[in-house]
């Protein structure tokens, strides 16, 4: 997967079209990233134990990695990543500037 944990991202369609985050989890086996303040639902939680409390509470879901582009610290736009060879190792760029992204 191009998007890595840390990375900031813009989503590109549904209901958080337009909305920036930073990559808390990555799933590579499904596909999918977690984003914060991003796909938030509502969970209900019972209390368990004595004098624990319950009630609800807002948690990220997870949305698929195609659906976002990172932003690029330069020039602060949503963009692809490419690959470059530097010093025997691959780095990756923005695809817009050209900038290497951390």
């Amino acid at each position: 997967m191009k998007i890595k944990k840390g990375d900031n991202v813009q989503v590109l369609s549904g209901n958080d079209k337009g909305k920036t985050g930073e990559v808390l989890e990555v799933i590579p086996k499904k596909q999918k990233i977690i984003v914060k303040g991003v796909n938030v639902r509502k969970k209900h939680i019972k209390p368990r134990k004595q004098g624990e409390e319950g009630g609800i509470i807002p948690l990220e879901c997870a949305i698929y990695a195609s659906k976002v582009n990172v932003v690029c610290s330069k020039c602060s736009k949503a963009t692809k990543i490419g690959y470059k060879i530097e010093n025997d190792k691959k780095v990756r760029i923005c695809k817009k500037c050209g900038t290497i992204i951390k």
